[in-house]
């Protein structure tokens, strides 16, 4: 299909791909540590990637496993008309679905979900937790409670995405948990908030100091459904801002996953600039 095939010598696109990946970062306001950090999270495995040309542009491809599915997965596409080469060889090698994980906008795959988002925010040096609200830790006896809360709300978040049926998002719930806190409320670098409002709880918070180089990273700040419309998802990002300085970091990454569109309205109105988007079809 339009000439394209498999190129005999990776170097030349492996050396201008990670420079686009850098320079994507670096525009969204990433310092260089963090920047070089995010590359090589996106570069992980890319030997075993597939990379095509038509002598014009590149096109990386891989198909692996991914919680009990066979996902075929876009890494680069600069041929014009090449997206139908790629999704194609995917196919053939019985992929279920595409994903994709693009910078500066949806490009050539705007037709495909949002199935997520990374979003960052550079955090000033002195945040202000907002008038009448109280932040203290989660007491050991409270942790059970909010884990299932959490596990629950997490798994709901990976379904209405779209990218998973309920069982494949219950093992994907267990396995990153297990990942991110494999000693649960004592893992070291996490830490774990109540927001209080009047003496009641109207929230949690749960961050990861020194996630990447200078940034917490915000794996939850939730305002309990009772008490959302009432201004509390703004003292929430303060929250996240207070805690990010606490930890010692300059700025607070944070995921969100697509098809909550409040959330994504909270993040651009707080001033969170998107890193990283994730979209995918299903073949």
């Amino acid at each position: 299909m339009n000439g394209i095939e498999t190129a005999p010598d990776r170097d030349a696109w492996r050396n201008g791909f990670e420079a686009r990946v850098l320079d994507g970062y670096r525009a969204a306001g990433c310092s260089e540590p963090l920047a070089r950090a995010l590359l090589e999270r996106a570069v992980r495995g890319i030997e075993d990637w597939t990379v095509a040309t038509d002598g014009t542009g590149w096109i990386a491809v891989e198909v692996t496993q991914d919680n009990g599915a066979t996902v075929g997965r876009i890494h680069d596409l600069t041929v014009p008309r090449g997206r139908e080469w790629a999704e194609q060889w995917c196919a053939e090698r019985g992929a279920q679905r595409v994903e994709v994980r693009l910078t500066g906008g949806p490009g050539a795959f705007a037709d495909y979900p949002v199935r997520g988002q990374n979003r960052m925010r550079a955090v000033v040096e002195r945040p202000e937790l907002p008038a009448g609200l109280t932040v203290r830790r989660l007491t050991e006896e409270e942790c059970p409670g909010w884990y299932a809360r959490e596990e629950a709300g997490y798994v709901a978040d990976i379904v209405r995405a779209g990218a998973l049926t309920p069982e494949q998002a219950k093992a994907k719930s267990d396995e990153d948990f297990a990942r991110h806190l494999p000693q649960g409320y004592r893992t070291p670098g996490h830490a774990f908030y109540a927001m209080e409002v009047g003496g009641e709880v109207v929230g949690t918070g749960w961050v990861n100091h020194g996630f990447l180089p200078g940034v917490t990273f915000g794996f939850s700040l939730e305002v309990y459904e009772e008490h959302r419309g009432r201004g509390y998802g703004r003292s929430a990002m303060a929250v996240g801002a207070w805690a990010t300085r606490q930890g010692g970091d300059e700025a607070m990454m944070l995921n969100v996953f697509g098809g909550n569109e409040v959330a994504m309205r909270l993040y651009d109105s707080t001033g969170f600039t998107v890193l990283d988007e994730y979209r995918s079809i299903d073949l």
